[in-house]
């Protein structure tokens, strides 16, 4: 777990505004990451994890992320509730973390990953390109 938690750490340290120029390219590199993960579960991307929250009753931290207002926090309980504990797995295997830190994880960087990656109030995605 020690790569995954230096790369986390960067990526919050970026996303809470050390380095302008390296923040979007970090947070564009979380959020494919995540993307990624994603892919293997019936929500199929990050956009797909939004509307999830948000027909889950989370849609006001989700309009919080996505404007340009202060990010509402998400709680590793309201990820479970509203994405289940068996994607909260997936998600985790996909990202080579156990199922107890998976909520956690979530909770840190989707606030700040989606605002970064949301800066015209919708989520824009790098594609990949190779």
């Amino acid at each position: 777990m020690g790569i995954l938690d230096g790369l986390v750490g960067n990526v919050l340290s970026a996303l809470q505004g050390q380095g302008q120029a390296g923040e979007g390219v970090q947070a564009e590199a979380l959020g494919q990451t995540l993307n990624n993960a994603l892919a293997n579960t019936p929500f199929g991307s990050l956009d797909g994890v939004l509307g999830q929250l948000q027909n889950s009753g989370l849609g006001e931290q989700v309009a919080s992320w996505l404007g340009k207002e202060g990010n509402l926090p998400i709680s590793a309980d309201d990820l479970r509730a509203a994405l289940g504990n068996e994607q909260l797995q997936k998600i985790g295997t996909s990202l080579g973390l156990p199922m107890d830190q998976v909520g956690d994880l979530l909770a840190k960087v989707l606030p700040a990953t989606v605002d970064k990656l949301s800066p015209d109030g919708t989520l824009n995605l790098p594609t990949d390109q190779g």
